[in-house]
Order: C-alpha cells, then structure tokens, then sequence
C-alpha cells in the first residue's frame, strides 16, 4: 500500500499491509540517508529477533553533509524553521580563514552558525561550511541530542587551532 505521497506505507515497526513484509528506507519516504535507513534496519531486527529491547528511530536532529569543496553540514533547526516552530531565537555566527591557511595564497574561508532559543539557552541547530565540516558536525549532533546549552558550548575548552574551537 502506497501513502499519498507514493511511498510505501508503514507503521511504527516498519510493517507495511502485508504483515510479513517490512519496508526501510528511501522507498518509505523519511529522511533518505543511507545511516537512517541502517536505523531503521536496526529497529526491525530489534522488533522481530530482541522486542524487549525495541525503540524507534528518532528523526529529530539528524546530522546531513554534502562532501563538495567546500564541504557544508548541518545538524538541528536553520533560523527560519527554528523560528516557524515558535522559537525565540540568537543567532551566532562565525566567518574566518583558517588559521592553517595563513601562509598560503588560499582565500577559503569558513561559515559557522548556532542557532540558540533564548529562552533555554539550548542549542537548536550547527551549520557550517568548510573544510572538515562533516566530522565536525557529526560531533556536534551528539550534544545536540543530549539537550546542550549554549552556556555549555561557552564553557568547553577548544582544541587549538582548530575550526571546531569557532563552536566553543
């Protein structure tokens, strides 16, 4: 059975119509990632072989990166979604030449963005373009998904010189 979108249609298992048949992926229309659809692989082998130890696959804050020059990665809420989803918002950004970059004649330079509810102080989305951006996000998602607060980002020592430091 197909959504209406035209997409396999499936429940919280992962189950479509015919209930011997399960459905992952890009042919359910989620967030098509190959790691999401590891996930979700994951749950159904929970389901069927481990129920006691079942959990879904939570979507929220899933970490994306194009490998392009420059790399760009994101994790969590743009300004614009944050503020459509009702947040009052700060943003903090950061634009520079890496340091590594000094004594060469290359003029890339590096974008950084936090996206902060002010309310909380919790940090809603990364952002950046650069050199080194998927791994540095993918970091990031971590505290992101345990609820960090700007105060803690402010509070962690940087690795110097290090584009991550700009975050901190």
């Amino acid at each position: 059975t197909l959504n209406s979108k035209g997409f396999i249609d499936v429940d919280k298992y992962y189950t479509t119509a015919e209930p011997s048949i399960f459905a992952i992926g890009d042919v359910i229309g989620q967030i098509q990632l190959t790691p999401v659809a590891l996930a979700q692989g994951m749950a159904v082998a929970r389901h069927l072989f481990k129920p006691e130890q079942y959990r879904s696959v939570d979507l929220t804050q899933v970490a994306t990166a194009m490998f392009s020059f420059p790399n760009v990665a994101t994790v969590g809420l743009r300004e614009q979604p944050a503020i459509d989803a009702g947040y009052n918002i700060t943003v903090f950004e950061s634009h520079f030449r890496a340091l590594k970059l000094t004594l060469t004649e290359s003029m890339e330079k590096t974008y950084m963005t936090l996206v902060v509810d002010k309310e909380s102080d919790r940090v809603l989305g990364c952002h950046m373009i650069g050199d080194g951006a998927g791994d540095l996000i993918q970091g990031l998602a971590i505290a992101l998904k345990a609820g960090a607060t700007k105060q803690v980002f402010d509070e962690t020592i940087g690795i110097h010189p290090t584009a991550a430091e700009e975050f901190v």
